[in-house]
């Protein structure tokens, strides 16, 4: 059982309370960018190409931060600048960012190449020790290639048999 933070929740479900944390649209699109797309700096975050604001993405990172989600560490190359990155914690949300990509692809029109989804989908767990793989020995290559424009909606059979839109 994980140890209380010292923040205020609604209820004591544990669903009330992820959404206490993750309950904004920044908070998982930064956590994307650091196990997904290798980002680690204020700058990479910035210009990920969502739109956040300069106020709204320091206040997401010190929140995450403050949640025991990433950690900042000064860089190796002079000690003054800042990188983020995930906690144990934090790389443990992989199996939900993976079942949210997967998910999004399958009910919504996106950008996501239909063969890479397709791909993460029969390999589920390889997606994730990679995931896991590329924190422990901080790689900070991107775990899936940027998309490009295609705006699809993924069809493939649900394990009942049935059509996914």
């Amino acid at each position: 059982m994980a140890k209380k933070n010292s923040a205020k929740h609604r209820s004591g479900c544990p669903v009330s309370t992820a959404l206490d944390l993750f309950g904004d649209r920044w908070s998982l699109l930064l956590v994307r960018d650091m196990m997904v797309r290798g980002y680690r700096t204020y700058r990479e975050f910035q210009h990920a190409g969502e739109g956040i604001a300069t106020n709204i993405l320091a206040d997401r990172l010190k929140k995450l931060e403050s949640h025991g989600i990433l950690v900042r560490e000064a860089t190796a190359e002079d000690g003054r600048g800042t990188h983020y990155r995930l906690t144990a914690k934090g790389i443990a949300l992989a199996p939900v960012l993976l079942e949210m990509l997967l998910w999004g692809a399958h009910h919504e029109e996106t950008d996501a190449p239909c063969a890479a989804i397709e791909q993460m989908e029969k390999n589920r767990a390889a997606v994730i020790n990679e995931a896991y793989r590329r924190w422990e020995q901080r790689d900070t290559t991107p775990l899936i290639p940027p998309f490009t424009a295609q705006r699809k909606r993924l069809k493939l059979k649900s394990p009942k048999g049935k059509q996914k839109r």
